[in-house]
């Protein structure tokens, strides 16, 4: 990295273990794309918000040549787990690596392309119906919000259904513009 990596706590102590945990983290992350930059992470405390309230907010800002940024800053809704500092750290680097990884594919070219829509499964589906993210072939993960699913289907989604769907990059990464759940083989209306 060019510059180090700023970190800022907020709302807590600058603890050292977490420091040696985000280095750590940021090293993996060079040792797989070296082209990164700069970089800022940003871990708030967690407070009395009501959407939020009792998690760890954790957002990662990255800077790749020519412009190009990796920014991860989406904090699950009432996801428990991040109630716990070092899984909140832990997520918010693994959403990074594959956006950084993605991003370098782009940047090389390595973007393959598919004869008909892709197939993915639905890994992860937010608690209050709003969102959710789809695992792709190659184990990526695209997010995906109820509005693209179609024919109204998003209620009859479940983790593991198995999904075509359209990618197209979005504000903070991939994500699908359409989602269509596939039919169940072997059953009859």
């Amino acid at each position: 990295m060019q510059t180090p990596v700023e970190i800022d706590f907020q709302g807590m102590d600058a603890a050292a273990d977490t420091r040696a945990a985000i280095a750590k983290h940021v090293d993996e992350l060079e040792q797989r794309c070296g082209r990164i930059t700069a970089g800022r992470v940003v871990l708030k405390a967690p407070g009395g918000r009501h959407r939020t309230g009792g998690l760890y907010e954790i957002a990662i800002r990255l800077a790749l040549p020519d412009g190009r940024e990796v920014n991860i800053g989406r904090t699950p809704q009432n996801d428990e787990r991040y109630s716990d500092l070092n899984f909140a750290l832990n997520d918010a680097f693994k959403r990074a690596r594959r956006q950084l990884q993605d991003m370098v594919r782009r940047m090389q070219g390595e973007v393959k392309q598919h004869d008909g829509p892709p197939i993915g499964t639905v890994s992860e589906l937010d608690p209050l119906g709003e969102f959710g993210f789809i695992e792709t072939s190659d184990g990526r993960e695209i997010y995906f919000h109820r509005n693209s699913v179609l024919n109204g289907d998003f209620r009859e989604l479940t983790v593991g259904a198995r999904v075509t769907f359209a990618e197209e990059v979005g504000e903070k990464g991939p994500q699908a513009s359409t989602v269509k759940l596939m039919a169940k083989h072997g059953l009859k209306t």
